[in-house]
């Protein structure tokens, strides 16, 4: 997950190695979001989950798509997450409306 809740331009987006997009099907989707972060020197990650509404903004990366959603309007966050928005990856999405989990599940 990523902190971040700007969209950058596209050129700026390219040389971070992502391809930005907007899945309109996404937008307004209620989700909840489980990730990891590193500790602070540890070799270890703590877990951090997240609730909040999806805006249909996507980054992929590689030539596999990676896909990350941004979520905003956040209802659940860490303590001291200081951002109103989180990046999280599709694979980590369980969504209010449905049993299934990311946005590829059949």
């Amino acid at each position: 997950m990523s902190s971040t809740d700007s969209l950058p331009p596209d050129e700026a987006a390219r040389a971070a190695g992502y391809r930005a997009g907007f899945d309109a099907a996404m937008r307004g989707r209620r989700a909840d979001c489980e990730g990891g972060k590193a500790i602070e020197g540890t070799h270890f990650a703590g877990r951090q989950e997240f609730t909040g509404t999806l805006t249909g903004h996507y980054r992929d990366f590689g030539d596999y798509p990676w896909r990350w959603y941004l979520m905003t309007e956040l209802t659940r966050k860490p303590g001291g997450y200081a951002h109103d928005a989180v990046w999280c990856e599709s694979d980590s999405l369980v969504f209010e409306d449905d049993d299934r989990q990311g946005p590829c599940a059949s």
